[in-house]
């Protein structure tokens, strides 16, 4: 099979192929799985297809095209192998550094815009692929892949698998009651002791989970609220109006609500909203998107506190039937990670060289920088030389513990 190249001058373009996309989507599982999809009982007739999904609600054109509204260039690329239709593979590119394509990487994507059917090879499909791009391609990289859908492959002269970061999840298997009893004693005497604390205090907590399209526009000016207390807010980063990541999660959690499939978590003081959740659904899975806390209330933990009742509630809906069976975080492990979870796996990048000799050639230049770094008085950091050819993304946005 071949791969076709689609330019992307506006984030439409990529609608117009966003069902043969969202099709291979539906298609990919955990390779643990055997290839095959799990479809839980509550996907029916009418329902989007990619409720049948193992977890990766954000490598669906709901979630990527607005991306591509806010943070594209234009010159993005769409590539698909096979028919265009029904595609075997598919990827979303952007121009690295000289001859060099990398997956599409906004920091508030969790992994790279790579599509490929569970078990196939992933060097062969990328070696395709830098051969069907435009101009000289020395090297495709395919940033933060996740070895639950895609094994890493052992380096060859032509492929290298750079580490990443690794990620946690909780499995939703039992009753609340064992996984809380399973947490770490401090954990679970320091939300006893804060609970007490605003008791104390008078302040009554409450748990809301927002689903309407109109529910967005007046949480996310709650979210950026909370985001601005901390340090974004001095870095002017805060989620706001006007601002390009204002309007990709206004867009794309309104289509997530659309299709019945975004949670946002807002934890309450009284009638002061202190923490925040958003989060998406896809298949069996619930991925926390983003986590915000007021700074003013960080010595009771709003978010940890929060965090304990979502986590009771979702044990509770999958022992009634519900479709969740897994809490992703798709972010670095974090100390507060291991207070929720023992789980964690890999994030890895890969690059796949047109020849064994640039490969070669990029290690020796590699090791030449290095020695020459170590050689050398600290300098000012300067950007990374236009010819480099390792995958090297931005770091995706984190969930903060409180």
């Amino acid at each position: 099979m071949t791969w076709t190249i689609h330019p992307l001058p506006t984030a439409d373009a990529f609608g117009a192929h966003a069902a043969a996309w969202d099709g291979l989507l539906a298609r990919l599982a955990p390779a643990s799985a055997g290839g095959t999809a799990p479809t839980h009982p509550a996907a029916t007739e009418g329902t989007s297809s990619s409720l049948r999904l193992g977890g990766l609600p954000f490598l669906e054109s709901a979630f990527l095209q607005p991306l591509l509204a806010a943070f594209g260039t234009g010159h993005e690329l769409l590539a698909l192998r096979g028919p265009v239709q029904a595609p075997t593979a598919a990827a979303l590119l952007t121009k690295g550094g000289r001859g060099q394509w990398t997956t599409f990487q906004p920091s508030q994507l969790p992994l790279g815009a790579w599509l490929s059917e569970s078990g196939a090879a992933l060097e062969p499909l990328a070696a395709e692929l830098a051969r069907a791009l435009p101009g000289l391609t020395l090297a495709v990289g395919l940033t933060q892949l996740d070895s639950l859908y895609h094994p890493r492959p052992a380096d060859t002269a032509r492929w290298r698998g750079q580490d990443y970061i690794d990620t946690a999840w909780v499995d939703i298997d039992g009753p609340f009651e064992a996984y809380w009893e399973a947490r770490g004693k401090n954990l679970r005497q320091n939300i006893r002791k804060q609970q007490k604390k605003l008791e104390a205090s008078g302040i009554q907590t409450r748990l809301e989970c927002l689903t309407h399209p109109d529910d967005v526009a007046p949480a996310l000016a709650h979210y950026g609220r909370l985001e601005a207390s901390g340090w974004k807010g001095n870095e002017g980063t805060a989620i706001a109006p006007g601002h390009p990541q204002y309007a990709f999660y206004l867009r794309m959690l309104q289509n997530f609500c659309r299709l019945g499939r975004a949670r946002l978590y807002q934890y309450r003081f009284n009638d002061e909203v202190v923490a925040m959740d958003l989060c998406i659904l896809g298949g069996d899975c619930i991925v926390i998107l983003k986590t915000a806390y007021d700074e003013a209330h960080k010595a009771v933990s709003p978010s940890t506190l929060m965090r304990q009742q979502q986590f009771e509630e979702m044990f509770s809906e999958a022992a009634a039937g519900g479709p969740v069976r897994r809490i992703e975080f798709y972010g670095k492990v974090m100390e507060w990670h291991t207070r929720w979870t023992a789980e964690a796996r890999s994030v890895y990048h890969g690059t796949c060289y047109r020849w064994g000799w640039v490969q070669s050639l990029h290690r020796a230049l590699s090791a030449r920088r290095e020695a020459a770094a170590d050689a050398s008085p600290p300098a000012p950091a300067t950007p990374a030389p236009a010819a480099s050819v390792s995958a090297t993304p931005p770091t995706t946005t984190e969930a903060s513990p409180s």
